[in-house]
């Protein structure tokens, strides 16, 4: 449950960050971290779109730039779109200096109002100068479908016992999750909206 949904001591570490969303409101907010990757984000768009669903996209700039019409559908089919950094890099190993000229790297390709950092790693000065050029937005909910240790599932499971009314949910449209993410999101939608849940993205 620590890393699925981080307790309130770990979200006070970034207390201006995006956590979770209105929790009176039944309604989740998809998120995908790492793309856009040719062989998994068009799957995840065309999903999608058979649920007329919207999503938030947080890309990797180089991607982007090796995949620049995989970044124009997403744009296209109206999703948002957030800034993952240039190369997905930790900022707790990283100068601020550096890690904010990546950061400006990525958003040259994005154009973006979003940020999230990879892993969830930033250090106090990178976090007090991006979250005054951007909105930063965390997890609620993330489904660990990147892990070899899990299976669709498992994954799928930590979407039925962890949502909840606002919950900011993250999968990643990147290679190594695509056994899991294949097999997990089409039921995820399926169940969220079963259960009444409505999907947001951030305005």
């Amino acid at each position: 449950m620590f890393i699925e949904q981080p307790p309130e001591l770990i979200r006070l570490l970034y207390p201006r960050a995006l956590w979770r969303m209105d929790k009176k409101e039944k309604a989740v907010y998809l998120t995908f971290d790492d793309g856009p990757i040719p062989e998994i984000t068009e799957w995840v768009l065309d999903l999608l779109d058979k649920y007329h669903i919207k999503a938030t996209f947080f890309m990797v700039g180089d991607n982007v730039r090796k995949h620049p019409a995989e970044y124009r559908k997403v744009v296209e089919r109206g999703h948002r779109i957030g800034n993952h950094t240039f190369n997905h890099i930790r900022g707790f190993e990283y100068k601020s200096q550096s890690y904010l000229a990546n950061t400006d790297k990525a958003d040259e390709y994005l154009h973006t109002d979003l940020f999230r950092p990879p892993h969830g790693h930033m250090g106090w000065g990178q976090y007090r100068t991006l979250r005054s050029k951007y909105r930063i937005v965390m997890w609620d909910l993330v489904t660990r479908d990147y892990s070899k240790r899990l299976n669709g599932p498992q994954v799928f499971e930590k979407v039925k016992k962890y949502a909840r009314n606002g919950s900011i949910i993250t999968f990643h449209d990147s290679l190594k999750s695509e056994q899991n993410l294949k097999y997990a999101l089409p039921r995820s939608i399926e169940w969220l909206l079963e259960q009444g849940y409505q999907f947001k993205v951030f305005d």
